[in-house]
């Protein structure tokens, strides 16, 4: 079964910040895409159908522990795949529960 991968708006500003930071980047977030579309259940549960799930960004040289988080919703009634937040694990350590229910909200209205 094949998912649609839906990004929202914030997440969009996100990995364009990324891509001119990171050579790299397009090319792993590519590979990372084409996996969730066929396998989008993995990584941590978050609760709400949300997963956190781990990219290694290689331009970065330090594999997946210290590369990016990816945030995402699964909606399998729907086959779809909300990529909600995307931050660079040097930035960022945690997404708050408040941060995660806002873009929640912001899927579903």
């Amino acid at each position: 079964m094949s998912y649609e991968v839906i990004a929202i708006p914030k997440f969009r500003k996100e990995i364009k910040r990324l891509s001119k930071k990171y050579p790299s980047f397009k090319r792993d977030f590519s590979t990372f895409i084409e996996e969730i579309t066929e396998n989008p259940i993995q990584g941590t549960q978050l609760g709400n159908n949300c997963y956190k799930l781990r990219l290694s960004i290689k331009s970065k040289g330090k594999g997946k522990s210290a590369g990016a988080r990816i945030i995402i919703n699964v909606v399998i009634s729907k086959s779809k795949v909300y990529l909600l937040s995307i931050y660079d694990k040097s930035e960022k350590e945690n997404l708050s529960n408040k941060e995660l229910n806002d873009l929640l909200r912001l899927i579903q209205s």
